[in-house]
Formats: C-alpha cells, structure tokens, sequence
C-alpha cells in the first residue's frame, strides 16, 4: 500500500537548522521514497512499511542525539501534487 506522510521536525536544540537539514538528507538517501520539501514540513511517498521503518530508524537518531519532536500526518494512498483533482493544481 502506498502511503503519505507529512513530517515536522522540531529540534529543541541550538543549530536546530542544522539537524532539520540533516534529517532531510538521510531521509532522501532511501531511493524508493519520494521526497518533498517546502517551508513548513516534508512530504514523504512510497510503501507505507518501508516508510514507517524509515521513519523509525531515523527518528530514533534524533531522539539519541538531542531532544526533537516530530509531528506527523498519515495517509493510507498518495496525495501528491499529481493525485489531486485538477481545480485545486
């Protein structure tokens, strides 16, 4: 099942850019989630347990090094740009 997650990442550390930034990255080495990137949160795409353990290892990472906290939205298909209807494109 293909799935969609909204993530914010929240680091309550000084440089919290910096970790954002690096969560970013190793997230986007996994090749076959699909990465979006805006101002306000990610929006990640693919098969819905290999997202979840994505998510998990590397969430797990900031949590073991500093204090962080995530805010997710889940959703069981894909809701990227492409899938919308096209009044709302």
């Amino acid at each position: 099942m293909i799935a969609t997650v909204e993530i914010s990442m929240y680091a309550l550390t000084d440089g919290y850019a910096e970790k954002v930034i690096d969560f970013i990255q190793r997230v986007k080495k996994h090749p076959a989630i699909k990465v979006e990137v805006n101002g306000l949160s990610t929006q990640l795409f693919g098969e819905y347990d290999h997202l979840m353990d994505v998510l998990k290892k590397e969430m797990r990472t900031d949590f073991e090094n500093g204090k962080a906290v995530f805010l997710l939205k889940l959703a069981g298909s894909e809701l990227t740009k492409d899938k919308l209807p096209e009044i709302l494109k």
